[in-house]
């Protein structure tokens, strides 16, 4: 975005320079130079025993220096330049304003250019100052553009690093809220678009904090209050004659106890807990002692998350248990992946249809046709399990297992 500008704007100005400004200047020197050889050439033939004067004039007045080779021929040798644009002017004007053959040197580095021109059976050698012959500034004006350059792109990047600094520490910050972490002593920085930002993220956070409590405090006195009457009417049901009707009145406070449990921990979703490190394959395999049942370990592989640890264990509980409640046979696995920690729960029970498992997650609902509507509970299982999830930046999944029934797939950022 920086950089990519920043070249092709060199290039342009580069190549506007080198054709329109170098390679015009030194094709006017280059066309001098080949005159002034061409007159020196043309005197030569003309006043041949004056010739030593007017060399001496030349060297005074052009600052050409003329030298004759007798008997010798033009090298055979011609030496090649990096940057073939001056061999290709010089050598252009040469031959628009010589008939004789001629060779040049300008590939050394010194003040002058040798250029030999082929007179009968002699060699007219001239050495010409390099600046005369064609332009020697344009490494100036190219380097210059090139540290210039180089020093913008740098301010540049360095500018640019600092803003995209300040947007990851912003991004982590917001992973750590959407995770329930706290991101520590996180502060707004970079520019100002950049800080309106992360406040506008510290105030909703604050607001969805504040609002988590308010609702906490409220479900806890809704708790208080729902409970007192039916602890009252289980003391006076518990008085009372041991009769059917008395029995079933005592499972249904006990399944309404139940059933205000798990509306209050749908609802509160333990807010206050803190994030924390630990095993996840232990807590596991912690469940799996404590649940029972015919759930059994198929494979593990230790993996370490920093999440709240009662929120995911209840998620964790929801599975297996969803899973021996509908199953005669289920497997766990515990995986290590990329940057996740997967939790995989196979069962060969009914299962669910694929067009109905997204419906499986709505609170209190229940799949009467591929689950026994019989079983006990308030369809808050997988709810509160993908709620879970989401809070800590991961996700459950419902496939086809292997064993015939459901596969559930917990996912979560170790």
């Amino acid at each position: 975005m920086v950089i990519l500008p920043v070249i092709l704007l060199l290039s342009a100005v580069t190549y506007i320079f080198y054709d329109s400004h170098w390679r015009h200047t030194s094709r006017k020197l280059s066309q001098t130079m080949a005159s002034e050889i061409e007159f020196m050439v043309g005197l030569r033939d003309r006043y041949p025993g004056q010739f030593d004067m007017l060399r001496d004039d030349a060297r005074e007045a052009m600052q050409l220096d003329v030298t004759v080779l007798e008997n010798e021929t033009l090298p055979t040798e011609q030496k090649e330049l990096f940057f073939s644009a001056l061999d290709d002017i010089l050598s252009r004007e040469l031959d628009v304003s010589l008939d004789q053959p001629f060779w040049f040197d300008i590939s050394g580095y010194g003040e002058t250019v040798e250029i030999r021109v082929q007179d009968g059976d002699d060699v007219l050698r001239f050495l010409a100052e390099r600046d005369r012959t064609f332009s020697t500034t344009g490494h100036i004006f190219i380097v210059w553009v090139i540290g210039a350059t180089g020093i913008l792109i740098a301010l540049a990047l360095g500018f640019l690093r600092n803003q995209v600094r300040s947007i990851l520490k912003l991004t982590e910050a917001a992973k750590a809220y959407g995770r329930g972490r706290d991101a520590g002593n996180y502060r707004p920085s970079g520019a100002t678009e950049i800080r309106d930002a992360a406040r506008a993220v510290m105030d909703m956070r604050t607001r969805l904090t504040t609002f988590a409590e308010e609702r906490t405090t409220m479900l806890a006195g809704i708790s208080h209050d729902l409970r007192t009457p039916l602890t009252r009417l289980k003391l006076q049901l518990a008085m009372m004659d041991d009769t059917p009707e008395i029995q079933d009145a005592r499972q249904d406070l006990q399944e309404m106890s139940v059933m205000l449990d798990e509306y209050l921990a749908f609802a509160s979703g333990k807010e206050g807990e803190q994030s924390a490190t630990f095993r996840f394959d232990e807590l596991v395999d912690e469940i799996v002692a404590a649940l029972g049942g015919q759930a059994h370990i198929r494979a593990t592989t230790p993996v370490t998350i920093i999440a709240r640890q009662g929120l995911i264990r209840r998620a964790v509980s929801n599975l297996i248990s969803n899973a021996q409640g509908f199953a005669e046979k289920v497997e766990i696995e515990v995986i290590e992946g990329p940057h996740m920690a997967e939790l995989i729960v196979d069962d060969d029970g009914p299962g669910i249809p694929e067009e109905k498992r997204e419906e499986a997650f709505k609170p209190f609902h229940r799949l009467d046709d591929s689950r026994n509507q019989n079983v006990p509970g308030t369809g808050l299982g997988l709810s509160i399990a993908r709620d879970t999830a989401r809070q800590h930046g991961g996700d459950i999944r419902l496939e086809e297992s292997p064993l015939g029934g459901l596969r559930v797939r917990l996912r979560l950022p170790a």
